[in-house]
């Protein structure tokens, strides 16, 4: 985060007034999109400057820099900066690898094919290269498309939309939910409210959380005693 913090005070001072749109700030542009993949950070307006600089300047247009404003965009859902992003590039470049990739799993994204996103994605897995983060916060955003659509959901399929974090939850039997990151991340994400009222895994969230984060065990409201 180093770097981008020390490059986001001067792109600021770039995109203040006519200097916004000159075609020679565009190599120190694409440099902060690149720093913004690889520190996990984000600036929507520095972003959109460079697709707009690309507008008028065609012959710079970056396919590589443009696949990176993309995806940094997918990561701030449910925001609508994605969809400002692709409407700021022309057909033609839509059509084009890796650009049509990324525009079919943001559909995917915001129609809430959750599971066809993750089939989409690992077939695509070259895409996220240099991309930090992207993965945790796709699944943020379908947390919160779960929290404010479940008022109770299965194990087994709240993994299957995040992804299948883990080898045990697969189905509706009995694996053991036995990925402690997992689970400290649904804890963290996720309302509790969303849970199953199935006991034995209400059992074991509540033991990882005070074990690992007692001061903040009360997060996790249990509707059956234990």
């Amino acid at each position: 985060m180093a770097m981008f913090e020390q490059m986001r005070a001067n792109v600021g001072k770039l995109l203040k007034g006519i200097d916004r749109y000159n075609p020679e700030n565009l190599a120190t542009l694409e440099r902060y999109v690149e720093t913004q993949a690889k520190e996990n950070a984000y600036d929507l307006e520095a972003n959109l400057a460079v697709l707009k600089l690309y507008q008028f300047n065609p012959a710079f247009f970056q396919t590589t820099v443009t696949a990176q404003i993309l995806l940094k965009a997918l990561t701030n859902l449910p925001h609508t900066d994605f969809t400002l992003c692709k409407c700021m590039i022309d057909q033609a470049h839509q059509e084009e690898r890796p650009i049509r990739q990324i525009l079919y799993l943001g559909d995917l994204l915001e129609t809430c094919h959750f599971q066809a996103f993750w089939q989409a994605l690992d077939e695509n897995m070259d895409l996220l290269e240099g991309i930090t983060g992207f993965e945790d916060s796709v699944r943020k955003f379908i947390c919160h498309v779960v929290g404010i659509t479940y008022q109770h959901i299965d194990r087994w399929l709240l993994a299957e939309m995040l992804g299948d974090l883990t080898d045990t939850v697969r189905g509706p039997g009995d694996a053991a939910l036995n990925n402690t990151e997992w689970l400290r991340f649904v804890l963290v994400a996720v309302a509790p409210q969303i849970m199953n009222e199935d006991v034995r895994v209400q059992r074991e969230f509540l033991r990882y959380w005070q074990l690992n984060e007692p001061r903040t065990s009360c997060m996790l409201s249990l509707r059956s005693t234990i």
